[in-house]
């Protein structure tokens, strides 16, 4: 086993606001405990996520869209007294990163001593089951401990980066069950860009039992879960309409959509009423209707996000006289993570590069990616 070093870089999110709440620290590595593995992090990529909870965008008391509130000077002291998106409070000072590939260089007790060297990609949502075994710990010997709903209900879960110290450093301590081995020719920064978005995307796609031949809208189609959305889609054999800037929609076409729709385009008029199978919905906001109504008799909408607002209108009639199942998705169906990373390996799906910056420079990195001028995902890389 190689000799670890004592400390490692990280990026700390010291509690919510605006970008001067991301430090770049010296912080202990992490001890692997029962049952987990330490991994190298060789690239970790941002996330709408990562930005969400910096700004206490998961509080009930936010209505606007992430780019609205994170231009917003100051964020009001009431939203850090807010339960989050597991319905406990976030606990500060955090690692963030949900998106993580490297290689294991230490193991807990009860972890095969073969698996260092292993090159793994994190499986970001850890189910109950697996992480209520895990010990306390994290920056400042904070963490995961205390205060984390330990039920064995399918629908509770520990997120990466979230509640669970993230890939935003050089080191990161995970359940050994949740780091995947991954042969792939494809760099690290382009491994990294799959674990979040790509396993969001599938398990909507597999929620909504997406078949071959069959129609579905995708908005948002040119960030991170949306890119992914299209090729996913695609390699189910399914019609992919995407929803996207106008400058976007050749390199969104390339990816696999059959039809590109500006996203200033009256949906109804460009598409007709009931004209889709089903609906992927990152965006949210003031079109949610209008996603309904394109909708098919019996049609499916499934959503894992809301950067265009989180409070929509809904009319229960068009829910109920049309038969539609109204899904939300965020904790991974048990096959979705393993089943990414055997289409990775199969190179059935390609990843989605839109830019690079060095773990310090991870404020730049959000600032490009709160542009929302970028197809795909924008990685960071630790210092090696």
């Amino acid at each position: 086993m190689q000799q670890l070093p004592g400390f490692m870089k990280a990026v700390v999110l010291t509690g919510h606001g605006g970008f001067e709440r991301l430090e770049l620290r010296d912080v202990p590595v992490p001890k692997p405990a029962d049952g987990e593995v330490l991994i190298r992090v060789g690239a970790a990529a941002v996330n709408n996520t990562d930005i969400n909870t910096r700004i206490g965008w998961y509080s009930r008391g936010v209505s606007a869209g992430t780019a609205a509130v994170d231009a917003a000077p100051g964020v009001p002291a009431a939203r850090a007294e807010d339960p989050g998106w597991t319905g406990e409070t976030p606990r500060f000072p955090r690692i963030q990163g949900a998106d993580a590939c490297g290689r294991v260089v230490a193991v807990g007790a009860g972890v095969d001593t073969a698996r260092i060297g292993e090159r793994v990609l994190v499986e970001p949502v850890f189910h109950a089951a697996f992480a209520g075994t895990a010990s306390a710990g994290g920056v400042d010997a904070g963490g995961v401990g205390a205060g984390v709903d330990r039920r064995p209900d399918a629908f509770r879960a520990i997120y990466f980066g979230s509640e669970w110290d993230g890939a935003f450093a050089q080191f990161a301590r995970v359940p050994a069950v949740h780091a995947h081995r991954v042969t792939s020719e494809l760099s690290d920064v382009e491994l990294a860009s799959f674990p979040c978005s790509y396993s969001a995307a599938e398990n909507m796609l597999t929620r909504l039992q997406l078949q071959a031949g069959e129609k579905v809208l995708i908005t948002g189609a040119s960030g991170g879960v949306g890119s992914a959305a299209v090729q996913l889609a695609k390699r189910r054999g399914a019609r992919v309409y995407a929803i996207v800037g106008v400058d976007k929609g050749a390199a969104v076409s390339a990816l696999g959509a059959e039809r590109i729709i500006a996203r200033e385009t009256s949906l109804t008029a460009s598409l007709g009423a009931e004209s889709m199978d089903a609906v992927v919905d990152i965006v949210g906001g003031a079109q949610f209707p209008t996603l309904l109504d394109i909708l098919r008799r019996g049609g499916r909408y499934a959503a894992a996000g809301a950067i265009a607002g989180p409070l929509v209108e809904l009319d229960l009639r068009t829910l109920y006289l049309k038969d539609l199942t109204l899904l939300g998705c965020t904790v991974l169906e048990r096959d979705v993570f393993s089943n990414l990373v055997a289409y990775i390996e199969r190179a059935e799906i390609r990843p989605v590069i839109a830019g690079v910056h060095a773990l310090q420079d991870i404020v730049a990195a959000q600032r490009e990616f709160l542009t929302k001028r970028h197809t795909g995902k924008i990685v960071l890389v630790p210092p090696p």
